[in-house]
């Protein structure tokens, strides 16, 4: 059985615009690790696809870590001796500190400075900055507006709660003929981030929905919307029995920036899924980067420790640190485009499709080539453009198809495209010339 999902179909456009006013609807909220925005997050993707929102209590152990307090913010400020708001929540959530503590305070501004965070290299942008583990608080402001302030007191307000509560996380579970599952996961715990947070986000939610319509699957799938680090280990730890079906996975992050698709490998350096994402770069036609292993960046990090060892990698546009914008005021609408989304989602889409159609097959007439001519198989190459195959892919899966080579194999063998190695399998298959090695019962129904 061959899965299309009806690709060819798709309306990139469309689908480019639909995501970026996801994003669009999402930046404004100030999310974290815990707390009213993730929640309000998940409560927007939900209205697209099935998720299942599950709640972690603070304390609750997760391997060597603990889920930590609940943090929530409803207003901040610093104002000046006029009663002028300097610096306001209300503008930016990124002012604020993630997870910053209550505060009210009067200060001058030698001690105010202690609590603020600028760029002195990108003046004009406002950072990102988190105190998730320790109770501290801080302000962050472009330098620009730094270097205005006056020697004044400055009245310091943050109103936020840092008390037990809860972790949440969401979940959409799509089955599929296998219990074995493909996982792809995003961390959807940034404030007003849109490419290094919520471009993966729309695009896994997009994903999910295009999915969920689609009558055929071979593999289940686990889409995981999870605030970073601590979620993914969260899950890990509450789902320690399940993670052995597992068999492909991928974590989706800055996807929306105008570079090249870069993938980072698995730990494993040469499972399915870094052959599949390879193979589907190195024929989309336009420049990428793959990057070896390594134990910082993403989630996949937590996917891929020793102790689970997961097949995960993690497939973005420009990787995390290597642009400008990054964990600025600048990662905002205007960074992210439609057209950059929509490529993201095509890529990922022609993973999937590789990995759903990887067979073993087995060539049922061995000894020296079969006789293609009076099988009709000569009319289903060469100049038919729907077959969409020629006589090489043939004789390239007929010599390889010994049991022993998947399709994805015999097209890395031969140099051709995965879908021309499939298209001549189905042929040879409904020719009575192959036959599958793994899973025939769905294979051949």
């Amino acid at each position: 059985m061959n899965i299309d999902w009806g690709e060819g179909s798709i309306d990139r456009d469309e689908m480019g615009r639909k995501m970026h006013a996801l994003i669009g609807e999402m930046y404004p909220l100030c999310r974290s690790i815990t707390g009213a925005g993730f929640r309000e997050t998940l409560s927007m993707v939900s209205r697209r696809i099935p998720l299942d929102i599950h709640e972690v209590p603070t304390g609750t152990p997760v391997f060597d870590w603990t889920v930590p307090k609940e943090w929530n913010i409803r207003d901040a400020y610093v104002k000046n001796g006029a009663g002028e708001r300097v610096i306001d929540f209300r503008k930016s959530n990124l002012h604020v500190v993630s997870y910053s503590i209550p505060v009210e305070a009067t200060l001058s501004l030698k001690e105010l400075k202690t609590h603020l965070f600028t760029l002195p290299e990108q003046p004009d942008r406002i950072p990102y900055r988190t105190a998730y583990y320790q109770e501290t608080w801080g302000f962050c402001l472009s330098h620009q507006e730094l270097l205005k302030m006056e020697e004044d007191r400055y009245k310091v307000r943050i109103d936020s709660s840092l008390e037990p509560g809860n972790l949440t996380y969401g979940e959409c579970y799509l089955s599929g003929e296998e219990e074995h599952e493909i996982l792809i996961s995003c961390h959807a715990c940034h404030p007003s981030l849109c490419n290094d947070n919520l471009s993966g986000v729309a695009m896994v939610t997009f994903l999910a929905k295009h999915l969920s319509a689609q009558p055929n699957r071979r593999y289940s799938y686990r889409f995981l919307f999870i605030p970073g680090t601590i979620g993914s280990i969260t899950w890990l730890s509450l789902n320690e029995d399940r993670v052995h079906r597992i068999r492909h996975g991928l974590v989706a992050a800055c996807l929306g920036d105008p570079g090249r698709m870069t993938y980072k490998k698995t730990r494993r350096g040469d499972a399915e899924i870094d052959k599949a994402v390879t193979h589907v770069l190195q024929h989309s036609g336009q420049d990428y980067e793959i990057l070896d292993f390594s134990p910082y960046g993403y989630d996949e990090r937590q996917y891929g420790s020793p102790g689970f060892n997961l097949p995960v990698g993690c497939l973005m546009r420009t990787p995390y640190g290597r642009y400008p914008e990054y964990h600025t005021s600048a990662d905002d609408l205007a960074f992210v485009s439609p057209a950059s989304l929509a490529d993201s989602f095509m890529q990922y889409l022609a993973v999937l499709r590789v990995l759903e159609n990887n067979r073993t097959y087995v060539n049922l007439n061995p000894k020296c080539e079969p006789q293609l001519g009076r099988r009709g198989l000569y009319r289903l190459m060469g100049g038919d453009r729907e077959a969409g195959f020629d006589q090489m892919s043939m004789l390239w899966v007929l010599n390889l198809s010994d049991g022993g080579h998947t399709l994805l194999d015999i097209a890395e063998r031969s140099g051709r495209p995965f879908a021309a190695i499939r298209r001549a399998a189905t042929a040879l298959q409904d020719s009575g010339l192959l036959q599958t090695a793994d899973n025939g019962n769905l294979l051949n129904g």
